[in-house]
């Protein structure tokens, strides 16, 4: 399971009381956290203000992890953003939390896929397509969380219909 969390702004008619801002980002509105496992499949969404702690969003998403999965789940991986509340959390809850560190090589501006963690980020550009989840419109948290469920129900139903393309047909093989 790969654990990230993205802050999305809000719009003009949100709450207050739900939205937040955060300071390292420079954005006000929402904190959408995500748990998918390594297909890329949504196993969990929490929807916390922006001013929210990631070990906030990654306690809840452990949680929620550990109750649909039960012992089935083993490993976690999160990034830096991440601290030792997740980590204690995860082990409580039998699950082994390991924070994905940059390379030295990375530290360049700019977005870097690390290993195994980009399925998350993936998952998170796909969702963004979804004209209602590119900005936080609900107004309560939990409607926000269900949108996110109701984008990710839409993205497999078109990857179970849509058939890919073998190898051959992008190269201009085929006969």
């Amino acid at each position: 399971m790969i654990i990230d969390t993205q802050s999305v702004r809000a719009a003009a008619g949100v709450p207050k009381t739900t939205t937040g801002l955060d300071a390292h980002k420079k954005v006000s509105g929402r904190k959408r956290g995500l748990a998918v496992d390594v297909m890329g499949l949504v196993i969990g969404v929490v929807v916390l203000a922006a001013s929210a702690h990631d070990d906030t969003a990654g306690t809840a998403l452990l949680d929620q992890a550990a109750e649909r999965c039960g012992n089935r789940l083993e490993k976690a991986l999160v990034d830096q953003g991440f601290k030792d509340e997740v980590l204690i959390h995860g082990a409580l809850a039998g699950i082994d939390v390991e924070i994905v560190r940059r390379n030295r090589a990375d530290q360049g501006k700019g977005f870097v896929p690390q290993p195994k963690r980009w399925i998350v980020e993936q998952v998170n550009g796909t969702l963004m397509l979804h004209r209602r989840l590119a900005r936080e419109y609900d107004h309560r948290p939990d409607t926000s969380a269900f949108r996110v469920y109701w984008a990710s129900i839409a993205n497999m139903a078109r990857r179970l219909t849509t058939p890919s393309p073998a190898w051959r047909d992008t190269l201009g093989l085929a006969a």
